[in-house]
């Protein structure tokens, strides 16, 4: 699903496996999570094995990936990308400097935020624009899990280009729908939505736009977002 969200010189990968076979990750990643639990070092192992398979797209051979501070990850040379894991789905994205300055991706479990969540994530005029939660189960968008899953995005790509921390209420989200609607009541299918969404950024950077552009997409209750920002964004805005 992920790829359907990123433009061609991108290289993807993706899995709905919870785990990989032993053997798997180099002993240098095997060091970093050594007292991990089980679930920690499944979603470690399973990512990387996304990326190792994302290089292949490049032609690039496998090495380890090791994380930076708040656990970015650390990509080979000539190299930028982005990890993601949840329940049910792992993926990594990668791309050449030459083509792509940064980029985020994000995959969440299609469900309403837990409780108290919500306010916590989103700005009041976010709230304002995609309206009360939906109720579990009723087969509604729940338009909050896709803007946390947007925003999530968002800070990947902003962080490591910055360095500097992105909190969720800095980024103000617009979320627009470009599908039509399945069934006459307007109820999902298989694929529930996709469409594009618009982060206007209140913390700023001159490495960055003001404004990052990004896609979503529901398939099989799972949400993906991505965004992607070119190294020539100035000329493409006319800056």
């Amino acid at each position: 699903m992920i790829e359907l969200l990123l433009p061609a010189d991108v290289s993807s990968a993706a899995t709905r496996a919870e785990t990989v076979p032993d053997g798997t990750l180099f002993p240098e990643e095997e060091a970093l999570i050594a007292r991990s639990v089980p679930k920690r070092r499944n979603d470690f192992a399973t990512a990387r094995a996304c990326a190792r398979r994302a290089m292949a797209g490049f032609g690039l051979p496998p090495v380890p990936v090791l994380h930076g501070h708040r656990g970015r990850p650390l990509w080979p040379e000539g190299i930028v990308g982005t990890l993601t894991h949840c329940t049910g789905y792992r993926a990594a994205a990668l791309a050449r400097a030459t083509d792509v300055l940064s980029l985020g991706i994000d995959a969440e479990p299609h469900g309403p935020l837990p409780s108290g969540v919500r306010e916590l994530v989103t700005l009041p005029a976010e709230r304002e624009r995609i309206g009360p939660p939906a109720p579990e189960g009723t087969g509604e968008i729940h338009w909050d899990r896709i803007l946390f899953s947007a925003k999530e995005s968002v800070f990947k790509t902003w962080y490591p280009v910055t360095g500097v921390e992105l909190d969720f209420v800095e980024a103000d989200l617009t979320i627009h729908r470009t599908d039509t609607p399945q069934g006459g009541d307007g109820s999902p299918g298989p694929v529930a939505a996709e469409g594009t969404f618009a982060a206007r950024l209140l913390l700023t950077d001159p490495a960055l736009p003001t404004t990052l552009h990004g896609r979503w997409r529901i398939e099989d209750d799972i949400v993906a977002t991505a965004v992607l920002v070119r190294p020539d964004w100035r000329e493409r805005e006319g800056m």
